[in-house]
């Protein structure tokens, strides 16, 4: 069966989230026995090595990828595009910040524990027991904790779709998960490549296969679809060298109705007033018909084309989406691509077949097809409690009546507030079948306020949709910290309640689709940031009135935000 390792806190996931949260109870805690699991085979959760390649770049620019305690080093000028830069850079970021960064004799590299696949979570006498297995042995280790960091991510476990006589199909099929360490694209024996899924890792799968110089099918799904991801290109205006840089800002924020971003004044001009929501509808309209302007989707002479074009409006978000690295992308599809639109019916041996009648020849499938939760080692009554998704169903009839109750209230308070987010474009809806994320703060469980809480022995960090992790788990983490260690006051639970009701169905009415889990923060990384902060009565990440709203917020902003924090709750630099 193994051993039983008794640990001070154990994290789950060695990727951005799972890296810094360790690191910052490490600051604060440096002691402390600690240990990190994983399940791939190298640290960097999505960035790591056995998932990238030399073409993955990245959504987010130099100057904000990374922690506030150490920079990351400029790529060289070929490895940059607008700021942007090849994924390979923040892969051996990760790896330099994991050795770089050292307690009682050990760094935090020194910690991990790869290929470790948690089996199971159990709250035993106050504390937590986690089972977890070697992934290439049939060996098994359990640790006992008193305090739990699950930061396993939302891209962690890959989602393959149903494929009837993928048996007797003698290619490969592979997730994207699998992409950048698979001979699939120097393989001479892949001649005919196959791509399903209409988001941005699918797109970047076709382009890389036409690239390399394969022959390319893409398929978008017929049904049940929200169809095809909004690609945009990255370019900036005016000051802003590109358009990561634009979204950063507080002002750009405030383009959006969202809870996340305050309401005041300013926000009530633009959201609620006579002429504001025709002015905010004008901008996204603008930006709607540029990206498909410059995509050319009614382009003559291409089969299909058009197919790729998406079907709402970007405001809605209700599809994935991405910047575009490559300058040529769209023409490099439109030239190359053949584009079928079909739900798969099998796999035979060298072909895919869709319901559609078509028959494409197949040596190599390639899944964008996105991910599994990566919670499965909760049971479902577990996620319940914890308020993790869970089964609907599930529910008993007093929980569903409460919450019912609660979500009532708050979307009256939405559409009070955001009145344009009552009439939703006629779109395709994913079916609701779980309950949406009931962490306080998208980090802990509903509990008891005040400081001396029943129970403050887990948190989640990283399970929310973001473009830019990096700050995020930056001020996650030190929340957490202050939460776990009884130093945090929170409000009632009936006001934790309310909180979470006001933004899940906020969610909702602004990504339809993508708001059903609650968990989706396109365009609140700054409002989020900005909240936890507040909570924690911290404001090193502001830079004056004017730089505030106009200028970007980047890593170096939260530089002085550690010592803030362990002066004003009693943490001293050395172990307790």
């Amino acid at each position: 069966m193994g051993d039983v390792i008794e640990v001070d806190v154990l994290v789950i996931g060695a990727g951005i989230s799972g890296i810094f949260a360790a690191k910052f109870w490490l600051d604060t805690h440096p002691g402390s026995r600690l240990v990190i699991l994983d399940r791939d085979n190298c640290i960097g959760g999505t960035w790591n090595s056995r998932r990238g390649y030399d073409t993955f770049w990245t959504q987010w620019t130099v100057g904000t990828a990374e922690f506030s305690d150490q920079p990351m080093p400029r790529p060289p000028d070929e490895d940059v595009y607008l700021e942007f830069f090849k994924a390979k850079h923040t892969t051996k970021y990760l790896n330099d910040y994991v050795d770089s960064h050292s307690y009682s004799g050990q760094t935090l590299r020194d910690r991990v524990k790869l290929l470790a696949e948690v089996q199971s979570v159990q709250k035993v006498d106050g504390g937590w027991t986690v089972v977890s297995k070697e992934r290439e042995t049939p060996l098994q280790h359990t640790f006992k904790t008193a305090k739990l960091i699950v930061a396993s991510g939302l891209t962690s476990i890959p989602n393959i779709p149903s494929l009837p006589g993928r048996d007797g199909f003698l290619g490969q099929v592979l997730h994207q998960d699998d992409f950048g360490s698979s001979n699939v694209l120097t393989s001479p024996e892949v001649k005919n490549i196959t791509v399903l899924g209409g988001g941005k890792s699918s797109a970047d799968m076709v382009y890389e296969s036409v690239k390399a110089g394969k022959t390319v099918s893409w398929v978008l799904k017929a049904t049940d679809t929200a169809g095809p991801g909004f690609f945009l290109s990255p370019k900036g205006v005016g000051p802003y060298k590109n358009a990561f840089e634009i979204g950063m800002t507080r002002l750009a924020a405030t383009f959006t109705p969202s809870i996340m971003n305050g309401i005041n004044w300013w926000t009530r001009l633009l959201h609620c007033s006579k002429y504001g929501p025709r002015l905010i509808a004008g901008f996204w309209e603008s930006v709607d018909t540029k990206a498909r302007t410059e995509a050319n989707y009614q382009r003559k002479g291409v089969q299909n084309f058009d197919k790729l074009s998406p079907h709402s409006p970007i405001f809605w978000q209700n599809c994935t989406g991405g910047l575009l690295n490559h300058p040529d992308f769209f023409d490099t599809i439109a030239d190359n691509v053949r584009i079928y639109v079909g739900d798969i019916e099998c796999l035979d041996k060298d072909v895919l077949r869709l319901k559609s009648g078509d028959q494409i020849p197949t040596d190599g499938l390639l899944c964008g097809t996105g991910w599994q939760p990566s919670l499965q080692f909760f049971s479902e009554e577990q996620c319940r409690q914890l308020g993790l998704p869970h089964l609907v169903d599930d529910e008993s009839p007093d929980e569903k009546s409460h919450w019912t109750a609660l979500e009532t209230e708050a979307d009256a308070k939405v559409l009070a507030t955001f009145p344009q987010l009552e009439t939703p474009p006629p779109v395709f809806l994913k079916p609701i079948t779980k309950s949406p994320y009931r962490l306080y703060r998208h980090v802990v469980p509903l509990c008891e306020s005040g400081n001396a809480s029943k129970d403050r022995s887990i948190v989640f960090i990283g399970q929310i949709g973001v473009g830019n992790y990096f700050p995020v788990v930056e001020c996650q983490s030190i929340w957490t910290t202050a939460y776990l260690d009884g130093k945090l006051d929170l409000p009632s639970i009936e006001e934790q309640e309310k909180d979470v009701a006001l933004f899940t169905t906020w969610c909702r009415r602004r990504y339809l689709s993508n708001g059903i889990r609650g968990n989706t923060m396109t365009f609140e990384l700054i409002g989020y940031t900005d909240t936890l902060l507040r909570d924690l009565d911290l404001r090193s990440n502001r830079k004056g009135w004017f730089k505030d709203i106009f200028f970007s917020v980047w890593a170096r902003d939260f530089g002085s935000l550690k010592a803030e924090f362990m002066e004003k709750y009693g943490y001293n630099e050395i172990d307790k």
